[in-house]
């Protein structure tokens, strides 16, 4: 119950148990007045109530410490952290403007040669809508005896 040995249990808080058993008992049996061994028992309270008062402002303050250094610590790592996510940012902002400048060339690179490529379509649709027209004039049979060069081919496109 006080101290599990085996398990690995508390040493320190079986003897302080066992020491604190033996005070009590060496008052309440030792060859004094009862007065007397109550003001001993009251003045061994106080005085470990102090140094319990005393044990507890030691821990708050060491909790204080630890509390003030782990905000320091957190902070500093946050601040860190902050100033590499700013530097990929600027980095993958730098490439994101490098990769659109390279398209922006490769598209005015390409425009001169689809505008050529539209513009010789467009001519060539033309010459056949204007081939198709004139062999669909009224009264005018397409191919009916007529000598290949003067029905004419169709142009290629």
């Amino acid at each position: 119950m006080y101290g599990d040995y085996r398990r690995g249990g508390s040493v320190l808080g079986s003897f302080l148990l066992g020491g604190l058993l033996g005070a009590v008992l060496g008052l309440l049996f030792a060859p004094r007045s009862g007065a007397e061994s109550r003001e001993i028992i009251a003045e061994k309270a106080n005085e470990y109530w102090g140094e319990a008062g005393e044990m507890y402002a030691t821990g708050k303050e060491k909790v204080g410490e630890v509390v003030t250094t782990t905000k320091d610590v957190a902070a500093e790592k946050s601040e860190a952290l902050r100033v590499k996510i700013d530097e990929a940012r600027g980095r993958l902002q730098d490439t994101v403007a490098k990769s659109a400048e390279v398209a922006k060339g490769k598209v005015a690179d390409a425009t001169p040669a689809v505008k050529d490529a539209v513009d010789a379509a467009s001519g060539k649709a033309q010459d056949t809508l204007d081939f198709v027209a004139k062999k669909a004039a009224p009264g005018d049979e397409i191919g009916k005896g007529a000598p290949a060069s003067q029905t004419g081919s169709l142009p290629q496109i």
